[in-house]
Formats: C-alpha cells, sequence, structure tokens
C-alpha cells in the first residue's frame, strides 16, 4: 500500500516537474495555471486586448549551476526522493500519505476554483468584447451616416456651384448672341441699303428698258393697225370710191348753188349799203355793237359759268361719276348707263356672271354680293356706312367690281386716283374737302373709290413723302374720322402694308382680289371673244359714220370651241383679266391683219402663244428688278 502511494506522489512530483518546465518556472517558484483543455471547446477564444504599454515577457535567471539550461532543478526531485524514503522507513507513513493526499485533494479543489474564476474573467472579457464590438459598430455606423451628409452636402454644393457655372455661362453667352444680333442687325441694314440702291438702278434701268419695249410694241401693234386697216380700205375701196365720187358731186352741186345764191344776196345787199350814205353809217354802228356784245357777253358768260361751276360742278379730282358734271346732268347719266347695262346683259348672260365685264371667284362674288345688299339695307335703316379695301394684282377687276357694287346697292359712284393728289401741291387739302363737301350731296348716298391709294395714303413716316402730301392724308383722315351716313369710302392698292396704320384702322372690310383661276380664266375669254369678235361690226353706226368711215366688216368665226377655249385658259395661267382682254383685243387686230378676216383655230392658238411668251418675259424682267 505505502508503495503504491509512493509511486503515486512520485508520478505527482514528476508530473509537477514537467509542468514546471513547461511553464517555465521553478519548482518551488509561485504557481501558474495553465490554460485546461478541458474548458469548454464552443466557446470563442479570448481576444487580444488592446494594452497601452504591454509588459515585456520575463527573464528565467537561472542562480543554480545545477540547474540545466533549460530551467529544470532536480534538487526538488531530490528532496523529495529523501522525504519519500523518511516517509517510507517512518512509522507513520500512512498518516503522511493520507495528509499528502488531502493537501493534492485541496489544491485540486483549488485549482478548479481558479479555472471557474478564470471561466468567469473568460466570459466578462466576452461581453467586454461584444460591448466594444457593437460600440465600434455603432461608431462607424455613426460614421459612416456623418460621411454621407457630409457627401451629399458636397454633391448639393458642386450641384450649386456647376449650376452657377452654367447660368453665368448662359448670360454670357446670351451677352454675345445679342452681340452678334446687334452687328448682325447692322450689317443687315447696311446689306438693305445698298441692296436698296442697287434696287434703285435696276429699277431705273428696267424703266428705260420697258419704256423701250413698250414704244416697240406700239409702234408694232401700230404697223399691224395700220396694215389691217389698209387691208380693209382695200377691199373695200372700189364700192367706197364710187359711192363717194356720186356723194361728192352730189354734195358740191347743192353747195356751189347755195354759194352762188349767198353771194347774191351779199352782193345786192353791199351795193345797196355802199351807195347810200346813211345805211353806211347804220350798218357800221350795228357791227361795232354787235362785237361789243357779244365780247360782253361771253365774258360775262365765262365769269358766272365760273362761279356756277365752282360751287354745283363736279370737283377736278373726279375722274368718273355717275352723278355727272352737273346736278342735272346726273338723270342724263343714269338713264344712259341703264340703257347700256340693258344693251351688255345678253352678253353678260352668256357667261353667267352678273358683274359686267368682270368674272371673280364664285367665293369673293358672293361676298360682294352680300356686301351690296348690306349697304342697301344700311342705307334704307339710316345707318352708318362700312369702309372697304380692296388689294390683289393689277387688272383683277377692283375698279369694275366698285362700280358694279354701287350699282348694285343703289349707290352714286365716283373714281379717282391717288396719283392726282401728289400735283395739287398745297391745293390738295382743299380739293380733299371740296371733294367730301361733293360727295355728301347726293342724295342717294356715295361709293368714294379711290384707285392706287397707297399713291397718298403711305406711311407718314417715309422720307420722300412731301409736307402737302402729309397735309392731304391728314385731311382725308379728318373727314373719315367718324362713320358716315353719306359716304362709303373704298380703297384699291396693289400693296396694302404699304397705307398708313390710320387709314388701315378706318377700314372695315377687306377684300382680296386674286389672279384668276383656269375657270375665271375660260369665263373671261368667251366674254372677250364676244366682245371683240363675235359682236365686231355689228354695232349700230351713225349716218356721218357711215359717210366718212364707211361701214365697219365683221369677224367670220370657224372653228372655234369650246376646248380650245379652254386649251388657252390652262395655257394663260398668271394673266390678270386686263391682260386677257388685251390678248383678245390683239386676236382682234390679227384678224383684221388676215386676208379674209376669219379667226380659225391657227390663228387663235398663235397670239395666244405669242401673248403667254411675251407675259413670260415681262414676269422675267419683273423678277430681275426685284433681285
Amino acid at each position: 500500500m505505502a508503495k503504491t502511494y509512493t509511486a503515486g506522489l512520485i508520478s505527482a512530483m514528476a508530473a509537477a516537474a514537467a509542468v514546471s518546465q513547461n511553464n517555465h518556472a521553478y519548482a518551488d517558484g509561485p504557481f501558474k495555471a495553465p490554460q485546461s483543455s478541458s474548458s469548454d471547446p464552443k466557446s470563442p477564444p479570448i481576444p487580444n486586448l488592446p494594452q497601452d504599454n504591454p509588459p515585456p515577457p520575463p527573464k528565467v535567471r537561472n542562480d543554480q549551476p545545477r540547474t540545466s539550461s533549460a530551467g529544470f532543478d532536480p534538487e526538488a526531485l531530490e528532496r523529495g526522493v529523501k522525504a519519500l524514503k523518511e516517509i517510507t522507513s517512518s512509522p507513520h507513513g500512512k498518516k503522511v500519505f493520507e495528509v499528502i493526499k488531502k493537501q493534492e485533494e485541496t489544491k485540486q479543489a483549488e485549482l478548479a476554483a481558479k479555472v471557474a474564476e478564470f471561466k468567469e474573467l473568460q466570459a466578462q472579457q466576452e461581453t467586454e468584447r461584444q460591448r466594444i464590438i457593437y460600440d465600434e459598430q455603432k461608431k462607424l455606423a455613426q460614421h459612416q451616416a456623418q460621411t454621407k451628409s457630409q457627401m451629399a452636402r458636397y454633391e448639393d454644393e458642386l450641384a450649386r456651384k456647376r449650376m452657377q457655372a452654367e447660368n453665368e455661362y448662359q448670360r454670357s453667352r446670351n451677352q454675345e448672341l445679342v452681340k452678334l444680333q446687334e452687328e448682325s442687325s447692322i450689317r443687315q441694314e447696311q446689306a438693305r441699303r445698298a441692296t436698296e440702291e442697287q434696287i434703285q438702278a435696276q429699277r431705273r434701268q428696267t424703266e428705260r428698258e420697258k419704256a423701250e419695249i413698250e414704244r416697240e410694241t406700239i409702234r408694232v401693234r401700230a404697223m399691224a393697225e395700220a396694215e389691217g386697216r389698209a387691208h380693209e380700205a382695200k377691199l373695200a375701196e372700189d364700192v367706197n370710191r364710187r359711192m363717194l365720187v356720186d356723194r361728192a358731186n352730189a354734195e358740191r352741186e347743192k353747195w356751189v348753188a347755195a354759194i352762188n345764191t349767198t353771194f347774191d344776196h351779199i352782193g345786192g345787199g353791199l351795193r345797196a349799203i355802199l351807195t347810200d350814205q346813211n345805211k353806211l353809217v347804220v350798218a357800221v354802228g350795228g357791227v361795232t355793237a354787235l362785237a361789243a356784245g357779244i365780247y360782253t357777253t361771253r365774258e360775262g358768260a365765262r365769269v358766272i359759268w365760273g362761279y356756277v361751276d365752282r360751287i354745283l360742278g363736279q370737283p377736278s379730282l373726279i375722274r368718273e361719276s355717275s352723278r355727272g358734271k352737273y346736278p342735272w346732268s346726273g338723270i342724263f347719266s343714269r338713264a344712259k348707263s341703264t340703257l347700256s347695262r340693258r344693251a351688255d346683259t345678253g352678253s353678260a348672260s352668256k357667261v353667267g356672271d352678273g358683274f359686267g365685264d368682270v368674272v371673280l371667284h364664285p367665293s369673293l362674288k358672293k361676298r360682294i354680293e352680300q356686301l351690296s345688299s348690306a349697304t342697301a339695307n344700311t342705307k334704307a335703316h339710316q345707318a352708318p356706312f362700312r369702309n372697304m379695301l380692296f388689294y390683289g394684282p393689277p387688272g383683277t377687276g377692283k375698279t369694275m367690281a366698285a362700280r358694279e357694287l354701287a350699282r348694285k346697292s343703289g349707290l352714286d359712284y365716283a373714281l379717282m386716283t391717288g396719283g392726282d393728289v401728289a400735283p395739287l401741291g398745297s391745293q390738295a387739302v382743299t380739293k380733299i374737302h371740296q371733294l367730301f363737301d361733293w360727295a355728301k350731296k347726293s342724295k342717294r348716298g356715295l361709293l368714294l373709290f379711290i384707285d392706287e391709294a397707297d399713291a397718298f395714303l403711305c406711311e407718314r413716316n417715309k422720307t420722300y413723302m412731301s409736307e402737302a402730301q402729309r397735309s392731304a392724308l391728314n385731311a382725308l383722315l379728318f373727314r373719315t374720322g367718324d362713320q358716315s351716313k353719306d359716304i362709303v369710302l373704298a380703297l384699291a392698292t396693289n400693296r396694302p402694308g404699304d397705307l398708313d396704320s390710320a387709314v388701315a384702322d378706318r377700314i372695315d372690310e377687306v377684300l382680296e382680289f386674286p389672279l384668276p383661276g383656269e375657270e375665271e380664266r375660260f369665263k373671261l375669254l368667251k366674254l372677250y371673244l364676244d366682245k371683240y369678235i363675235v359682236q365686231a361690226g355689228s354695232g349700230k353706226s351713225g349716218l356721218l359714220q357711215n359717210l366718212f368711215k364707211g361701214k365697219q366688216q365683221q369677224i367670220e368665226v370657224k372653228g372655234l370651241t369650246d376646248d380650245i377655249i379652254k386649251e388657252a385658259a390652262a395655257k394663260t395661267e398668271g394673266f390678270s383679266g386686263r391682260e386677257i382682254a388685251k390678248l383678245m383685243a390683239s386676236v382682234q387686230a390679227a384678224v383684221y391683219g388676215s386676208e379674209n378676216c376669219v379667226l380659225d383655230p391657227n390663228l387663235f392658238r398663235e397670239v395666244v402663244d405669242y401673248k403667254v411668251a411675251e407675259h413670260q418675259q415681262r414676269r422675267k424682267l419683273a423678277a430681275s428688278d426685284k433681285s
């Protein structure tokens, strides 16, 4: 038994020595419990907590020369062996072993307590580590949030600075654009002035060329008309010669007899007066008194007639009027116009238009008919009239439409031209007032039509406008300031944009007269074909005209169908109504210049092609003037 305890004691001492060797401490040094391997394997390892000043590892001091370099001291073992021998030889060996056993158990209990304390410390360290990790994570989250907030503020500051930079750049860019626009406007104004001077020079050149072309055209037309008249005279020369010879012989005999009789009476009276002195004195006194009376009567009549003409006569600005020159002459002029309209009813009904020699687009015609009805009703109800503006290319029927509008609405009409105002100079204002005073005397109401209105109703800030023209314009604006119950003002112009703003403000109705379409050109060709070709030579002429000029030869039309006229209407695109009338007048001259005075399709097409080429040439010249 003692041997068994002794073996256990020796093994324990060897284990203790091994443990002390592993811990690098002496056997009789302080106890240092190693980390037990029997601890919970799932518990995480204790982290190496940061220390401000970690202590350096202790250095082993070897004061015993018997101690090995590894730190093992065999002296304790020797003392243990010696003590064991003494215990074995001692009679109280059993008690010693029991005491040793109790000491060992006490040490094991203390070791267990230290292990538990170590585990508790380890748990506290783990808790502290978790708290530190949580604090670190919290600080990290706060730092990240602060970083994001700073980044957001920085991005907002960058965006604001970028926007300010963009606004500054846009402002500078706008200033540069404004400067460039001002420079461009200055250059454009300089270019416009240069172009305007060039256009004026080209326009003068074109006017000279146009005058040469017109003179050449007039010469060619006069030659063609002369050839036509010569041919006509040649055809009727024999008949006219015999008729004229017989008529001249009869007239000569009658006049010779009358002259002989007259001279016989005069000779007898002169002989009686010359032979009697009293009769001679009476005859001389009578002739003198007669001459004085004739002179006095002529001068007095001239003065009285000038006064009557100034009070009752038509103003000098009026070129055409349905009222006539004097109040009593309006009756005759209206009767004459009524008879002429009745005579022209047949020709107007053939083309299906009630506007005389003007053919309008259906929508424009309907609008004019509505205006005529409205004007007539306005006059019947004593309401103020509405002023009108007609604009469009030349020769589109503005003047004729105004005349027909006045006729259909039951008004008198008066026609004047804007170009007649400028030559009047300082008298223009007086003439304008006389014109409106004369117009107010019309009992039926008067439509005052001013053709080429832009000639003196243009903008008042024009540099070339004289002071007299401005005064005339102001006079017209004064007389048309209020709506009138007596006068309808109708203006016609090719350039409505040139009218003064005050004149445009007085306009109530604006009508555009475009160039006629193909259907309207077909109707115009039919109208003027009937007027210049079919009815030529069929009118009634007077006795004196038949006596001295002879009867006009009638034109024969062969094979001229509606298809050919439609073909001509398609070719004459861009022609105005006036140009179509001149075209048919040229056809008439060409027919009179032919041998047999017959209009056939070949001659008609030849004249149409020639006039179309002439129209295109004029358009090229006009385009070159504008460019």
